[in-house]
């Protein structure tokens, strides 16, 4: 255990550490934990092969111990020089009647305990008796006295309930999707004004390229039209020319 915690330390200091994770290192009771992490808030000593909680150093500030899968069966005393603690795990140990837990009563601040599989759970009235102990208790094996079952915000370091805080956050995701439905709305009504102006500009384009054509095409005719006109004046011009001519040849005549 000692150099499971020199590893974790990671050289920090001590009193800094708010959390220890030490799960399925070997020992029987507590080596190497020492009084210096007086700011230690959460401790995980999970399938460490502990039958006592001998050694068990003062933690003033821990708050959840996680003792699972361990054969402890007694010495919960050992545990008051951490008066704060809200949340125990004990599932998987080998605590066998009522009067192994008569130290947690002292626990003002214990709100959940976890006995699953330890043989105190077959006594009779099991429940009522660990409720009744510990007056505080909230829930026991994940349960509360109505058998409700635990709420995930009861994780919570200050104990406090999330129930409001929880339907707040639902309520905010209902208006999200309120409004996400809105934008989507809008965003559908701006893609058919979109789309129909686009459709209108693209039919005035198309009229004004037949108006351009049509007018080509006029301009086209006209040189063509215009051409016999010019022909005929040319011919209008030159038959008064022809007739002087001839005058002036018939005037000649008499002359000669």
């Amino acid at each position: 255990m000692e150099k499971r915690i020199d590893l974790e330390k990671r050289g920090r200091n001590p009193a800094e550490i708010k959390e220890f994770v030490l799960d399925n290192c070997r020992s029987t009771n507590i080596v190497g934990l020492t009084d210096e992490y007086v700011a230690l808030e959460s401790l995980s000593l999970i399938n460490v092969g502990l039958t006592s909680l001998k050694g068990f150093p003062v933690l003033p500030n821990l708050r959840k111990l996680e003792l699972s899968d361990n054969r402890i069966s007694g010495g919960l005393n050992l545990l008051l020089t951490s008066p704060k603690l809200t949340h125990l795990n004990l599932s998987g140990n080998k605590v066998k009647d009522l009067d192994t837990l008569q130290p947690l009563k002292e626990f003002k601040n214990l709100r959940s305990l976890d006995l699953f599989n330890n043989e105190a759970t077959d006594m009779d009235n099991y429940r009522d008796k660990v409720f009744s102990l510990i007056p505080n208790l909230r829930y026991l094996d994940g349960y509360d006295m109505d058998d409700r079952e635990v709420d995930e915000s009861e994780g919570n370091e200050d104990g406090s309930d999330d129930d409001e805080v929880n339907g707040n956050d639902d309520a905010s995701d209902e208006d999200s999707d309120e409004v996400s439905i809105d934008d989507e709305k809008d965003i559908d009504d701006d893609e058919v004004c979109l789309q129909t102006v686009y459709k209108d500009n693209l039919e005035n384009d198309s009229d004004e390229e037949d108006y351009v054509e049509e007018e080509e095409e006029d301009d086209e005719e006209d040189p063509d039209d215009s051409a016999p006109e010019e022909e005929d004046g040319d011919v209008q011009e030159s038959s008064p020319a022809r007739g002087k001519k001839r005058k002036h040849e018939d005037g000649s005549e008499p002359g000669n």
